[in-house]
């Protein structure tokens, strides 16, 4: 064979190998078009399973638009890294939904329509750089029924909760109804007289907030039945409740209604009308609330007879006018650190105002599982909620107060299979048991809902301004706001960030570091031992004219020593950074290796197995047909 019929092979050889690689992945986009595999340590694109049944039970096309302003972004790499996580998310979502969900991407030119489009959507326009742009990222999304529901802007710290955020924007398209919240209530939310100022009561901020979002329902304390339409149930301060009444709440819980417990040892808020024959009677009035009949069902142990005192998040207040500052073990200022930053109704809060707050856990062997919102710190205890209530001075509670190292439970999370409080009741009706597992949210504290312990009403201009100083306002609201959602959306939780730190670089520059720290240590040492030894050569051989040092040739022997030792520890400094750099290099090469050369091979021959294997049934099938 001639060199160039060699030439010719080689060449046609090399034309067959690009023509079959380039006909093999054709083959496999087509062969394995929508298959996705997660390979991510934190299952970064796998959708959460409440997500997937949000997404299943979509009835009428919904459509998603997400603006992102490429040119504003194009310093910003981290938040267009994001922006690459929210679209993916998005195709994803949009993958799983069968149609039913239809996601359009769009870049919001400046002076353009669609820039007009996003600010129609109410989507946010922050200000970038110097120049004075603007960058849009955020989505909207629109049903057949003109509905509307936007994220105004993708904030790169809550990507914790952003599938959350956009499940429940599909929900709430996909299932327009404004849902249906029932209160039942021994304190009267909604205004009313004051017995102790004579005048009439203002609205709790809470109870307007929620009526501006859901429709609202006020249940008489009496009542024996809950309405089939009302999703969620605020249970406010239950004090002496009838069997029928809590009948009725035990068969809401188990059918699947969403329940919000607020009871109290010791209720600010009670206000008990005052007896002129008996002026001592509302002072000594039960202010305790209380559902031992329920609890006990569920295996809650809460004593309406203990308060929590905390040293470390209790507040310093004024008791009175003009009066010092003094701690109030009893009056909490619970932070960040004490909430749960997983769930959605306690994360990214700041400050939650609680008075005289109860504590919750479960029995031993309880079916249900209590996961805590709020707790105390360790510097806490229990106190006799009478001792607390009739104490003069709140310091007092300070003497010789031993905490208990317990974190006790003042709002959580009650998850399970329900079972009823009454098993001796029957009928067509009754349920024993919950047919799914539903939901029970437990907060030990009244008061955390009354304006006076986070909110500031003032007058303006004739309008009532509301100026929260704390964040209860948003606890309650995301409460209500997550239970009213289906349970699919309550099952959401927060997802782990897609910011994947290098753990094996990380380690291979901790141990390096740890033996650049040695080195350096050893070199001190020695410079010391080597400077402590020339000091008392130089003393023994003071030259005698003139106070003038002189250098033996001993002490000369002994400097080029410690000169060329110092040279030796310092190439070897050198030489542990070089090393150090050389092994993240080689890793980075090898990863580089994997994903550029082995991955693709994986999936050709992937492809090609499971060409082969439907092409080995087909004939299977041919001949036996």
């Amino acid at each position: 064979m001639t060199a160039l019929n060699r030439k010719l092979s080689t060449t046609a050889a090399l034309l067959l190998c690009v023509v079959l690689f380039v006909g093999i992945t054709l083959l496999s986009n087509a062969i394995l078009r929508g298959w996705r595999v997660d390979l991510t340590a934190t299952g970064q694109y796998t959708l959460a399973p409440g997500t997937r049944d949000i997404l299943k039970k979509i009835d009428e096309p919904v459509t998603l638009y997400l603006f992102f302003s490429e040119r504003a972004s194009e310093n910003i790499p981290a938040l267009r890294s994001y922006a690459d996580g929210v679209r993916e998310l998005l195709q994803e979502m949009e993958q799983r939904a069968g149609g039913k969900l239809r996601l359009q991407v769009i870049d919001p030119q400046p002076f353009s329509e669609e820039e007009d489009q996003a600010t129609g959507f109410g989507l946010q326009q922050v200000p970038v750089g110097q120049t004075g742009d603007t960058l849009i990222f955020g989505l909207a999304g629109t049903n057949s029924t003109d509905g509307q529901a936007t994220i105004p802007f993708f904030d790169p710290q809550k990507e914790a909760f952003l599938e959350y955020d956009i499940a429940k924007l599909v929900q709430s398209l996909a299932v327009p109804d404004k849902p249906v919240v029932g209160v039942l209530s021994s304190i009267a939310l909604t205004g009313g007289f004051d017995p102790e100022t004579r005048q009439m009561r203002d609205p709790w901020v809470i109870s307007q907030q929620l009526g501006e979002l859901f429709t609202m329902r006020t249940l008489d304390t009496t009542a024996t039945a809950i309405d089939e339409d009302i999703r969620t149930l605020l249970l406010i301060h239950p004090k002496a409740l009838s069997d029928d009444t809590l009948y009725a709440i035990d068969q809401f819980v188990l059918r699947g209604g969403r329940l919000l417990v607020f009871v109290d040892p010791s209720a600010t808020a009670d206000n008990v009308p005052e007896d002129p024959n008996n002026p001592m009677a509302a002072m000594m009035a039960d202010r305790s609330s209380n559902l031992p009949k329920l609890f006990e069902a569920w295996g809650v142990q809460y004593d309406p007879a203990k308060v929590v005192g905390d040293r470390r998040l209790g507040l310093t207040l004024r008791t009175s006018e003009g009066s010092a500052p003094q701690p109030d073990v009893t009056i909490l200022g619970v932070g960040v650190e004490h909430m749960n930053q997983a769930d959605i109704v306690s994360a990214e809060l700041e400050t939650i105002n609680l008075d005289k707050t109860g504590a919750f856990s479960m029995k031993e062997g309880s079916a249900l599982k209590l996961e805590p919102l709020i707790q105390s710190s360790k510097e806490a205890a229990l106190f006799e909620t009478e001792r607390v209530r009739f104490l003069p001075n709140p310091v007092e509670l300070l003497d010789g107060f031993t905490p208990s190292g317990e974190q006790y439970v003042i709002a959580g999370r009650l998850t399970g299979t329900f079972k009823t409080a009454f098993p001796d009741k029957s009928g067509e009706a009754h349920l024993a048991e919950a047919k799914e597992p539903g939901t029970v949210l437990l907060f030990g504290d009244v008061d955390l809902i009354s304006n006076r312990v986070w909110v500031q009403v003032q007058q303006f201009f004739g309008q009532q301004v509301a100026q929260p100083f704390a964040n209860n306002g948003d606890l309650i609201y995301n409460a209500v706001e997550n239970l009213t959602g289906s349970s699919s959306l309550i099952s959401i939780r927060a997802r782990q960030s897609s910011q994947r730190p290098f753990t094996v670089v990380q380690e291979l520059e901790r141990s390096a570091q740890q033996r650049y720290r040695d080195t350096e240590q050893r070199l001190q040492q020695e410079l010391q031992q080597t400077e402590q030894r020339l000091t008392e050569l130089q003393q023994q051989r003071q030259g005698e004219q003139s106070g003038v040092l002189t250098l033996t040739a001993e002490q000369e022997a002994e400097l080029k020593r410690f000169r060329d030792r110092k040279i030796e520890i310092r190439k070897q400094l050198r030489d542990v950074r070089f090393n150090l750099d050389r092994e993240i290099r080689d890793l980075g090469t090898s990863l580089k290796v994997i994903n550029i050369a082995f991955m693709p091979m994986l999936v050709v021959i992937v492809a090609i197995l499971f060409f082969l294997s439907r092409s080995r049934r087909r004939r299977t099938a041919a001949q036996t047909a």
